[in-house]
Parts: C-alpha cells; structure tokens; sequence
C-alpha cells in the first residue's frame, strides 16, 4: 500500500470517529430516544460508557430500582402503581437493557428476547405469582406455589412433572386424577376407591404382616406391581 493510500485512509477514519462521537445520533444511534428522555438527545455518554455500551448504573441513578413501579424518576408518586414495583427490587443484578431499550428505532420492551430468569434472586424465582397470574383450571385451583414442580423457567410449556417419582401410572392405573385425588387437591389422596380395597381389608392384610403404619400408600408401594 503507497504511502498516500495509508494516508488517505487514516484520514476516512479519522473523520468517521469525529462524526461517530460528535454526531452520534445521526451516524450509529438506532433512532430517537422515547418521549421521556427526548432531552438527552445527543447525549450518548448520558448512558453509554465508551467502548463497554450501556451501563445501567447510570439508568439507577435516575430509576431507584426501590421506586420503579411507584415513584416517577422526579420522585412523584404513580397513580396507579404497577407489578414492576416488587418485581425490580428482587433483581440480582442491574441489567436494564436485557429488558428495556430507549431507542425509538428498537423494540422499545424486547418482547421478541426471552426475560432471563437468572436476573432474579434466587429466593424471589419462587414467588412465580408476583409477575405471573395463577392459572384457575381445576389442575391449578389447590396447588400453592412451587411452580418449578414442573415448569422450568427457560421455557414454561411444556410442564415436566413426572407423577412416577411418586406414582408410577403404568397401564392399570391410568385413571383421571380426580380417581385418586379428591376435592381437587392434589397434596392428598386415596387408594381405597378401586379394586377390593377398604380401610378394613387393608388393616388386616398389613397387620397380619406386623405393620401398623399404612395411611400413607406409596411410601411402599411406588407402582401398581403387585411385588
């Protein structure tokens, strides 16, 4: 390469880093900031650390994540608070831009990303129902919390749970579940619906074998096999 050609290029890179820094905006900003932050047009160090992208302690400096969902970032109370208002302060880590873009020419809440559950505490990814409403179909009506039980929280359909590690529902038991569980709450059951079993029969079928303790069924028995 001449040395007027290493010239000539130095020069185009120099002038696209002098419009690249002092016309952000009309060179690599994806589009106009949202309404709300239409003042710091221009400022692109209002949020960006140079050569690191976006650093959200520079959004929480402005957004307390103890106020999001209750106070404007003036310190004015919401009218009507939001879900947001419990949701941020259980954030493990502060990493606005893994939901939120000020960027009019971006999706301004990335709905096509997946939300990383990691970004909760461990404590708080219990709680599913402070974000999440509680399905109200009859499988759902008894059963309180615990949702990882068979959800996983990279992706909740389809439900993981697996009825064999406490009941292996092989082809003679395949029942409605209502068969064994009543009321609709799935923390109790019972056995003494089928077959030749009653309460009677079943205490003098286990004391004969000197056991006493037989309310709860499948602590022994896990399956329908009969050994």
């Amino acid at each position: 390469m001449s040395r007027t050609l290493k010239i000539i290029v130095l020069v185009i890179l120099l002038v696209i880093a002098f419009l690249s820094f002092t016309y952000a905006h009309l060179t690599i900003a994806p589009g106009r900031l949202i309404k709300e932050h239409q003042a710091l047009n221009g400022d692109c160090f209002a949020y960006h650390t140079v050569f690191q992208g976006i650093d959200s302690k520079k959004c929480t400096s402005c957004h307390h994540l103890s106020d999001i969902g209750r106070l404007t970032s003036k310190g004015l109370p919401l009218a009507k608070p939001l879900t947001s208002a419990t949701f941020h302060k259980d954030l493990s880590r502060e990493s606005c831009v893994s939901c939120h873009s000020d960027h009019e020419g971006v999706i301004r809440y990335q709905q096509t990303r997946k939300f990383d559950h990691s970004l909760i505490k461990a404590a708080a990814r219990e709680k599913c129902q402070t974000c999440h409403q509680v399905p109200s179909d009859f499988l759902h009506e008894k059963i309180k919390g615990n949702c990882a039980q068979c959800h996983a929280l990279t992706k909740w359909t389809p439900a993981t749970f697996d009825h064999g590690k406490f009941f292996v529902l092989d082809t003679k038991h395949s029942a409605a579940c209502s068969t064994c569980h009543f009321a609709n709450d799935y923390k109790r059951y019972t056995c003494y619906g089928c077959h030749e079993h009653s309460l009677e029969k079943i205490r003098r079928e286990h004391e004969e074998e000197g056991i006493k303790q037989f309310d709860q069924c499948v602590e022994c028995h896990r399956s329908g096999d009969a050994d």
